[in-house]
């Protein structure tokens, strides 16, 4: 394989941006250029005159300009089974995954239909962008299986667990303590470090564990402590109350899952969006990750997450960004971030685009603590990345006519971008957004 030299304007966070005008905060070259090794990551990037005068004479180039070249997105909180529950009328999360979720992902004990729909899962993503996800497969190891397997043959760097419950929940979607552990077990086994595969351990949340589950899930914490822990937590009120009526003990929900060791850096939590003071300190303290998901909050009705405030506590709580397939609305985080602006613009505060894409990229890489391979441009980075053009509609190539900044651009793509806007998504230097 040659290397191959990519062009366009590159956009790369260094951290998080402090306001609209910290140009410090990021990589910007408007006629920039890439190099791409043979083991597909970046291996030279700067003003593409400078980066093509280094290059071999065979080298093979790709020439995106005008449009903008980012890190591939990354997705913290989805739901591999989802996909044909999207779009689901329901008053509220109880209902949506009574009469909805629960019988679809009963599905997944059919290692035929596990695998189609991780053909449909991994292609969606990549047609909007998203080169990394999290996420929860069904309470059947086969999913986890298709979900992995897919991800192998495709060379993405994906997160995911086999769901853990044994309880509140049709049967066959119950396992037991014993099995959780043990087909837990076997997909770390089987998948972890397979590729650019993740295992996260994934008790779905404590409704739906016991004591004895989240046992369960503890010890596996002890024996796999640089893994992944994914769950649920204060996503709604009703949940919330019938959660703390479960584990009477517990001083609120956040206690539950610190009693059984599952609080730590590697943690992410699903929503959070009705926290206590003693809860939001408790995060902090571990160093857990509050995942916001917007379009699904917005779509339950489950409630508006203060991210800046969190953000901003003396004790501050990390924070990422998803779409939550499929109580999210959209595949994209395009539009994920244009609902997390609109929820803070309702919380009266504001969130400003390179802050957007500083989450997306950079931030939600920090998040998983693997930002030293996705989630920038630099030097020994894997070239996941995504180009995208701001005049991919009418709309928005009328709107660009008077655009003059690179955050306005942004904050274009941001509010009025899709899958459209997605001129080519690259994994690992291998270019791989599905036709349309």
């Amino acid at each position: 394989m040659t290397n191959t030299l990519i062009r366009g304007r590159l956009l790369s966070f260094h951290r998080a941006p402090h306001s609209l005008t910290d140009s410090d905060s990021y990589l910007y070259e408007h006629d920039g250029g890439l190099m791409v090794g043979e083991d597909g990551r970046i291996s030279a990037i700067g003003d593409y005159a400078t980066v093509k005068a280094g290059a071999a004479e065979d080298v093979i180039e790709i020439d995106h300009r005008p449009h903008l070249i980012l890190p591939g997105f990354i997705d913290t909180h989805v739901h591999f089974p989802q996909m044909q529950v999207i779009a689901s009328y329901a008053a509220n999360l109880l209902e949506w995954l009574n009469t909805y979720t629960f019988p679809e992902e009963c599905r997944f004990v059919e290692s035929d239909h596990a695998a189609r729909i991780a053909t449909h899962f991994y292609d969606e993503f990549l047609r909007h962008g998203t080169t990394t996800a999290v996420a929860y497969c069904s309470v059947h190891k086969a999913s986890a299986d298709a979900f992995f397997a897919e991800a192998l043959k495709r060379n993405m760097c994906m997160v995911g667990g086999k769901v853990m419950m044994d309880r509140n929940a049709p049967q066959g979607l119950l396992d037991t303590p014993e099995m959780g552990y043990d087909e837990t077990r076997a997909v770390i086994e089987q998948w972890h470090g397979k590729g650019r595969n993740h295992v996260a351990i994934t008790p779905r949340f404590a409704i739906t564990s016991t004591p004895e589950q989240m046992k369960a899930a503890q010890a596996l914490a002890q024996e796999f402590p640089d893994l992944f822990i994914q769950t649920h937590l204060s996503e709604n009120h009703d949940e919330i109350k019938y959660t703390c009526e479960l584990y009477p003990e517990a001083t609120d929900y956040t206690d539950i899952y610190a009693r059984y060791g599952l609080l730590g850096k590697k943690t992410l939590l699903g929503h959070a969006i009705h926290l206590s003071e003693r809860e939001m300190d408790a995060l902090s303290e571990a160093g857990s990750i509050a995942v916001h998901c917007p379009t699904s909050n917005l779509f339950l009705g489950s409630g508006l997450f203060p991210m800046k405030a969190l953000m901003r506590r003396e004790k501050p709580v990390r924070v990422s960004v998803a779409t939550d397939i499929g109580g999210g609305s959209s595949y994209s985080m395009l539009k994920t971030m244009d609902e997390a602006y609109k929820i803070q613009q309702l919380l009266g505060e504001r969130l400003n685009p390179l802050e957007s894409y500083y989450l997306m990229t950079r931030g939600n890489a920090e998040a998983l603590s693997m930002e030293a391979d996705i989630g920038t441009l630099d030097i020994g980075s894997v070239a996941d990345l995504v180009v995208l053009d701001a005049g991919s509609t009418p709309a928005m190539k009328l709107r660009m006519e008077t655009i003059k900044t690179l955050p306005e651009e942004l904050f274009l793509l941001q509010t009025m971008g899709d899958d459209r806007a997605v001129v080519e998504t690259y994994v690992a230097g291998k270019a791989m957004k599905p036709a349309a």
